[in-house]
């Protein structure tokens, strides 16, 4: 089977991998290389550098409707397109390219956290289950009937990241299973149930700011969520502190106020305490909770704050 494959981030590498070992991967579609970090250096997609080592070619335009690019993409002929995180939608005319359409692996238990950062969502929700959907694709977002879906629990403690990296192979492994008997026939699409479908949008930068009139439970649910983007933060004198890892306590103090809790700082909020574990200050590399603390005794006893904080950033 011959197999044209879209996505960008490091969730789509093991999904990429999967399929080159088990069919003929044509070439893979991935977004453009861009400038990140503090020194604006120019950066692959995860999934570009995947292909290459594995000898596939790279297609990297804009827009999926730049001139051209469906031209290219018909002269390859694919029997099927498969697409893992790829980052822009896909027009019906080009799901309808190849002979058996156009599947996804999506991290969620569809129709629950459609959108793009179902993730970070199931976690942020305090969900106990998601796990991964093989979806044949349609021009909704995530509408698509499912070809097959398993489930995995969310750990206690596991980040954002960590599920992510999770799924992710959780995904590849059902993707190269489900594909043969998809194509044979034998699998029939089920519909969604779309009065069952929650969203997930796409997460900023200022998505992370802490608002401590929320209840402990959720706002350390937030942080692991977004760890490691978009991150989790707050202010304290004019300083943007990152969270890294925090945990929620029984006790009471006034919403945004930081006391000590075993040695370490926790800040009040609408139900509970966020006892803080590891931050970040700007500029700086991240440390346990308490040496901050030594470092700024006067954290203790004094109010933050979490000022909304505008972004540009995706």
């Amino acid at each position: 089977m011959r197999i044209v494959f879209m996505g960008s981030p490091s969730f789509a590498v093991p999904s990429l991998e999967a399929l080159a070992s088990a069919f003929s991967v044509l070439a893979v579609v991935t977004q453009p290389d861009r400038r990140a970090g503090r020194g604006q250096e120019l950066q692959e997609p995860a999934a570009k550098a995947a292909a290459a080592n594995l000898g596939i070619t790279v297609l990297q335009p804009h827009k999926l409707s730049d001139p051209g690019v469906f031209e290219a993409l018909a002269e390859l002929a694919p029997d099927l397109i498969a697409v893992a995180a790829y980052g822009q939608i896909l027009r019906q005319k080009l799901l309808d390219l190849p002979v058996y359409g156009s599947v996804n692996v999506h991290a969620s238990i569809l129709p629950r956290w459609r959108g793009a950062a179902p993730v970070q969502a199931a976690i942020l929700h305090g969900d106990r289950v998601t796990g991964i959907t093989i979806m044949r694709m349609d021009a909704g977002l995530d509408t698509g009937p499912i070809l097959a879906q398993r489930e995995t629990e969310i750990g206690p403690k596991e980040t954002g990241g960590q599920l992510e990296a999770r799924l992710a192979k959780l995904g590849a492994a059902l993707l190269v299973e489900t594909l043969p008997a998809y194509i044979d026939g034998t699998l029939a699409p089920q519909p969604q149930d779309d009065s069952q479908a929650t969203y997930a949008p796409l997460l900023k930068k200022a998505d992370g700011k802490l608002d401590f009139s929320r209840p402990a439970e959720a706002l350390a649910r937030q942080v692991r969520a977004f760890e490691p983007w978009p991150r989790s933060f707050f202010h304290w004198q004019g300083e943007r502190i990152l969270v890294t890892e925090a945990a929620a306590e029984s006790g009471r103090a006034e919403p945004g106020t930081v006391v000590a809790v075993e040695d370490q700082p926790a800040i009040g909020t609408a139900a509970g305490l966020l006892r803080l574990i590891r931050v970040q200050p700007a500029g700086r590399r991240a440390m346990d909770a308490d040496a901050f603390v030594r470092g700024s005794p006067d954290f203790i006893g004094n109010r933050v704050d979490s000022p909304s904080e505008p972004s540009n950033e995706p």
